[in-house]
């Protein structure tokens, strides 16, 4: 028994230790391996890494915006020297990683760097420091490490060489690929060799590496729900897209073109296919701008504030002030095109459904585009095929089985009454966009309340108008108030009981993340700290980093970090379901120093604050950007709700957290609290 124990123990108290010391999984050594060296003479620079086994280190040649940190060395000018090219890695591997949907280049065991320089004086000094990230193939954790480094290379005298002219700066790195070729064969042939002549080198420690213990973009539970979450929304939108008065007139064509066709059931199949394909075509384009786009559309003011009025126009529009239509011409030639027959006809067909079916379903799919910029890359191309798949199921069908269209519902009053429902709930969704502006800027405008009160009335006067008790000037008298309609008044109306709690501040978990932030407590308690503020339920905090690291020297207790944003539905969640909860409040409140640090503030720096980040290389100069930078340089994280635990001087306690419940977010704190 003892025997089969023992080894357990071993490997249980070797985790511990692997857990509790600083990870260093690469080493680098810096070297040129040229002889004499002449003033004016080109050498190579050298940066060899080791790398621990099951560890990667990802390489330089690959684009620096996929997520991985390239390699980069970055130099410190002087006249003793002149670069020649860029920093070419030798024979690394490549592969495409599924996290970061893309092509990476990385070294495993040993990589190497070649940096060719131009020697201007006899006693050159070369130093800087070179940046890299290593991950484990284990269990995911990266390593952030930053190196200095001095190449002290000895010349043969001669006269001081002049750096070249611009103008024959273009000549030189013209030859640049090819002296990086020879020279890569050169190093691949003493590679193994460890006895050259070397030229003097020194190195010294540059900052320690940042851990984490989560490999990045792997998607939470909560990610999950809430990508289904959306799915599902744009599905059941797009099914009732299909009961606008523009996509009758499609049904009988649909049904006449395929009631005269040949292998129908083929060709029925290939038109919804075809439905689907160019629905998705237009979430694909949207997608094809890139995060940072769409990071743009989500937090910046002036794309909120253009979402806010095409929100309200396309409420306006479905209410029926005015059509949002296609050009006519447009629509006809392509129609005309659907007349050649056989699956080229098909295609132009679906593509003539789609297009006519933006006379009023462009509201629609504009919002679903737009909501779906909140989300990853991925969710316009997504969101977009869900919402076609309605379509793709529905004229598939009637293609297969066109007497299907006889059982359809006749066009009537009915369909203004959706049209104005989806109108009015346009103008609900529109204030969100809104409130975003006023919560980056500072406005304080809208508050919580006021935006429940509005959505509160929207609720209500759909309701009435289900009812028949509201009416616009199309629609018809209600004579007899159906099952349907009083299951429909009966829904909105418990929505509208819903919201009213909110009022007094009481959670409303359905719509966590779209309400601004629960209102600060109006208890007016005297702050602890002039440079503190309130937060929810009474807490208080700091929203400078570097005070509440002070703070917390000057009381003796551990800070939490909270990263946070105005945007942020799961930090919302957090704030309205775990942190009032007795057990994780009065934690809150008598064991840490709280910094609430929001990475979308857009509040401007002082001046004298601004800095070039060392991670980007950007200038920071509103508070949402510097904190976003702490997280990234410090915590190597992006996302939000973060979690960290830091002692008075910074140091990171134990392993963040993210969305989590409240068991864990208890452990969380209690495990903090004893490290410090």
């Amino acid at each position: 028994m003892k025997k089969t124990v023992s080894p357990f123990i071993f490997l249980f108290l070797a985790s511990l230790v692997s857990f509790g010391q600083i990870l260093k999984p690469t080493t680098w050594s810096f070297e040129t391996k040229t002889g004499e060296v002449k003033v004016g003479e080109t050498v190579s620079l050298e940066f060899n890494a080791k790398i621990d086994k099951n560890w990667y280190l990802y390489s330089s040649d690959f684009d620096p915006d996929l997520g991985p940190i390239v390699t980069e060395v970055k130099f410190e000018p002087n006249d003793s020297y002149e670069l020649v090219g860029g920093l070419t890695p030798i024979h690394p591997k490549k592969k495409y990683d599924d996290i970061w949907e893309g092509d990476v280049t990385y070294f495993k065991e040993k990589g190497q760097f070649i940096q060719k320089v131009k020697i201007l004086k006899p006693e050159a000094k070369i130093g800087g420091s070179i940046s890299f990230q290593t991950c484990t193939e284990v269990d995911g954790r990266c390593v952030n490490g930053k190196e200095k480094f001095t190449f002290n290379v000895k010349a043969v005298a001669a006269s001081v060489v002049v750096p070249e002219p611009e103008e024959k700066k273009t000549e030189t790195l013209s030859t640049a690929v090819e002296d990086e070729k020879e020279a890569a064969n050169e190093v691949m042939a003493t590679l193994e060799t460890e006895d050259t002549e070397t030229a003097e080198v020194v190195l010294e420690q540059g900052t320690e590496p940042v851990i984490t213990d989560q490999p990045a973009g792997v998607p939470s539970e909560e990610a999950d729900s809430s990508m289904f979450t959306f799915l599902l929304g744009a599905f059941g939108v797009g099914f009732a897209s299909i009961f606008m008065p523009c996509i009758f007139p499609i049904m009988p064509i649909t049904v006449s073109f395929f009631t005269k066709q040949k292998n129908g059931k083929v060709k029925a199949i290939f038109y919804g296919f075809c439905i689907l394909l160019i629905f998705s075509l237009m979430g694909l384009v949207t997608m094809s701008l890139g995060p940072t786009f769409l990071n743009f559309l989500s937090t910046h003011w002036i794309p909120n504030l253009i979402f806010f009025i095409i929100f309200i126009l396309f409420g306006i529009s479905l209410l029926g002030a005015f059509e949002i239509v296609l050009p006519h011409a447009a629509v006809n030639k392509i129609d005309a095109m659907s007349d050649k027959g056989g699956f080229i006809g098909i295609f132009f067909m679906a593509l003539t459904l789609v297009l006519v079916s933006f006379s009023c379903t462009v509201p629609l799919v504009g919002s679903l585009l737009i909501l779906s910029a909140k989300g990853d890359v991925w969710r316009p191309f997504l969101g977009m095929l869900a919402f076609g798949l309605p379509f793709a199921l529905v004229f598939g069908g009637l293609a297969f089985f066109p007497e299907y269209l006889k059982k359809l519902p006749k066009s009537g009053g009915w369909l203004n009454e959706l049209k104005a429902v989806f109108g009015l709930a346009e103008f609900a969704l529109a204030l969100k966009f809104l409130s975003n502006i006023d919560l980056t800027r500072h406005w304080d405008l809208i508050h919580r309340n006021y935006f429940l009160m509005f959505w509160i009335l929207i609720s209500a006067m759909i309701t009435l108008y289900i009812l028949g008790f509201l009416r616009l000037p199309k629609d018809a008298k209600i004579e007899k108030r159906s099952f349907s309609r009083w299951g429909f008044a009966t829904l909105f109306f418990a929505f509208t009981l819903y919201m009213v709690p909110g009022l007094s501040n009481k959670p409303l978990s359905l719509l966590s993340g779209i309400l601004p932030p629960m209102p600060v407590s109006n208890v007016a308690t005297p702050l602890k700290h002039p440079k503190m503020k309130q937060l929810p339920h009474g807490l208080q905090g700091f929203k400078e980093y570097e005070d509440a690291l002070a703070y917390s020297a000057e009381i003796g207790k551990p800070v939490l970090i909270d990263f946070t944003g105005y945007a942020c539905a799961n930090c919302r969640k957090m704030e309205e379901f775990v942190w009032p909860k007795p057990e994780v409040l009065t934690r809150l409140q008598d064991d840490f120093v709280i910094a609430s640090l929001y990475v979308d503030d857009k509040a401007a720096l002082p001046e004298e604050k601004h800095y070039v980040s060392t991670y980007d290389d950007e200038l920071k100069t509103t508070i949402g950007e510097k904190n976003m930078d702490l997280e990234i340089t410090e915590f190597n994280n992006n996302a939000q709700p973060y979690y960290v635990v830091v002692d008075s001087e910074g140091n990171k306690l134990m392993e963040p957290l993210g969305y989590s419940s409240e068991e864990e977010f208890v452990k969380f704190l209690d495990e903090g609290k004893g490290k410090y």
